[in-house]
Parts: structure tokens; C-alpha cells; sequence
């Protein structure tokens, strides 16, 4: 069965992201993830406030990263969450974000590496083990929970082929960050590969397509929204994938360079017309319907509607859940 995800940024103070929570379970969203940047609020204590305001959807965060937080710290938020909210939480982790890390200092070694061995301490942990794990990027020397614990479903953040396999293999799902179908489409064979190679099957993994989504009636407004997210998405993109859209590399760098000098005008005044089709969800109801159709093509098992959302949160939600949603729900 088709599900829906909806992501929120916690840009706003807790209260305000519980009315949109709130809002989205009852308009009939599957899962909630809220994002792990170190510039808004914490991911954890949003997660552990909107678990108390809920009662069916599951979340997690989409995504946290092992470079910013030890693995071992993570296994600890989220065995705590799912005390909160038993079995209805999950984990998306990935590599992170190239240009927040480095505008903190963090460099991004060894990426596939560090997320699968971040993976394997956590689900140790989780599993109640004493995890001893000499690995290139991660060591742990006995690591264990002083409190019982259980597995919890792990989600891979992926861009590129060899992570989306590596979620393939070893991911209850995979949350692909990609808003083209062309990319999805290319994105869900590299997934397949990876079930393949770890002989498991397609029904155990749930594909789920992170998007850079903005609805609004008036299409200006709508684009206007998805500027921001799509300025960073270009930012960190590599370049095979700007060019197979036909996007300058080096108008991608200016970018770059323009988000980690936190001169935003710039940034954003560089975003055109063809990275916003390229890098997100974006239009009136009926565009956005049939888009999300387009990429249920690729093979897909949960859609998710990421930031921005729209120009107006609140106005988002209700046309997602009022006018697109049903769309697909039979």
C-alpha cells in the first residue's frame, strides 16, 4: 500500500510545528519526519513533543548523520523515543550535508562507509548488546544500554548509486532524496540492485521518495517557496546529476559558495526556473497531482512532501490532505 510522509523543518518554536503535526495526522499522513540541522531546533526533543501530541503516525528523524552525532548517541535518542511512542518510531539516517558540515568544521570522510558502520553500532545497541566495533571510521569498546531496548526500522538517506544500493541491501527503507522521475527512476534501480545482491525482497524495503515540495493555488507563490530548498539542493548536488539536467556546474558553485557566506539574496536570486523543476514538487494542486502520479511510475512505496510545503504551511497541509492525498488513497 501507497503511504504518505511529511516532512517539517523545526525552523519555528515546538508549539508551531505541533498545530502542523497535529493537522497532518488528522489529514491522513503515514509518517512524520522531522530534519536534523544544527541552525534549528533540535530534532529529538521536536520528535519527543510531536510523539505526545500524536497517537497513530510513526516518525523519525529524515535525516540525521553520523558526523554531527556519534552512532552510539543516536541508538540512545530513538531507543528513548520508542519508549514515548512504542513502535511507531524510526530512524533515517545518512551521509548529511556536505556544505552544513563544512560551515561547522565537520569534514564528510568516508561517507558509505561511515553510514553503514554507524547502522551496524546502532542496531547492536538496540539489540541489547555490548558492541565492541573496530571499524575505519567508528570504534566502540563494550558499548551498552544500562535500559531494555528493541529494534527499530532504519531508513538510509541516498543521493548516489552506491548508497541507494547500500540501503538496498541493508535498510528496512531508503528515503531518496530526488524529485525527478528520470532521477527516481534511476535512483529505485540502484535500490533493486541492492535488495538483489542481499537476496532479500522488494516488499521488506519501503522506497520512500524525499521531495523538495511546494503546492499553492497561485503557482508564482508556490515557486517562490521552493527557491530556499531548492538553492541548497543544487549546492550540494554533484555534478553528473546538474548536468543531466542541463544546469550550468558552475552556477551550482556560485550557489555554493553563496550559502556557506550566508549571503541568502545571492543564493537564492541564482535559483532558476530549471533547477526548480529539476529539484522539486512545485505548482497548483493539479500540477503537483500530477507529478507525484509520474513518480509512483518509478516503482515507489512512500511519497514524501518535504520543505518548504508551501507558502503557507497550514494552507499546504490542507491541500495535500484535502485535495491531493485522496488523489491516491483507494
Amino acid at each position: 500500500m501507497l503511504k504518505f510522509g511529511i516532512e517539517f523543518v523545526p525552523r519555528e518554536a515546538y508549539w508551531k510545528i505541533m498545530h502542523y503535526v497535529i493537522q497532518a495526522e488528522k489529514g491522513g499522513f503515514n509518517n512524520l519526519w522531522i530534519t536534523d540541522h544544527f541552525n534549528n531546533r533540535n530534532v529529538y526533543a521536536t520528535l519527543a513533543a510531536a510523539s505526545i501530541y500524536t497517537e497513530r503516525i510513526t516518525l523519525g528523524p529524515g535525516v540525521t548523520n553520523p558526523f554531527m552525532v556519534n552512532p552510539v548517541l543516536t541508538a540512545q535518542a530513538v531507543a528513548t523515543l520508542d519508549e514515548m511512542a512504542p513502535g511507531r518510531v524510526v530512524l533515517g539516517i545518512g551521509a548529511g550535508d556536505r556544505t552544513t558540515l563544512e560551515t561547522v568544521g565537520v569534514a564528510m570522510e568516508k561517507p558509505l562507509t561511515a553510514v553503514q558502520e554507524s547502522i551496524a553500532i546502532v542496531r547492536g545497541m538496540l539489540n541489547g548488546e555490548s558492541v565492541s566495533f573496530q571499524g575505519q571510521v567508528f570504534k566502540t569498546a563494550g558499548a551498552k544500554f544500562l535500559f531494555k531496548t528493541r529494534r527499530i526500522p532504519v531508513y538510509v538517506g541516498a543521493q548516489g548509486p552506491k548508497m541507494l544500493a547500500l540501503a538496498g541491501r541493508i535498510g528496512e527503507g531508503v528515503l531518496i532524496n530526488a524529485c525527478n522521475p528520470k532521477d527516481v527512476e534511476l535512483a529505485v534501480q540502484s535500490v533493486k540492485q541492492g535488495i538483489n545482491e542481499a537476496g532479500r525482497r522488494q516488499e521488506d524495503v519501503d522506497i520512500a521518495v524525499y521531495t523538495a515540495f511546494s503546492v499553492h493555488q497561485d503557482i508564482k507563490k508556490a515557486t517562490k517557496a521552493a527557491v530556499p530548498p531548492v538553492s541548497f539542493i543544487v549546492a550540494g548536488c554533484p555534478p553528473e546529476l546538474l548536468q543531466r539536467h542541463g544546469i550550468d556546474v558552475s552556477k551550482a558553485g556560485e550557489i555554493r559558495e553563496a550559502l556557506k557566506a550566508n549571503d541568502w539574496g545571492r543564493a537564492f536570486g541564482a535559483v532558476t526556473p530549471e533547477m526548480i523543476s529539476a529539484f522539486s514538487v512545485c505548482g497548483t494542486p493539479a500540477m503537483c497531482i500530477e507529478r507525484v502520479a509520474e513518480l509512483l511510475k518509478s516503482g515507489i512505496t512512500q511519497f514524501v512532501a518535504g520543505s518548504p510545503l508551501g507558502a503557507n504551511v497550514r494552507e499546504a497541509i490542507r491541500l495535500l490532505s484535502h485535495e491531493i492525498l485522496p488523489s491516491f488513497k483507494t
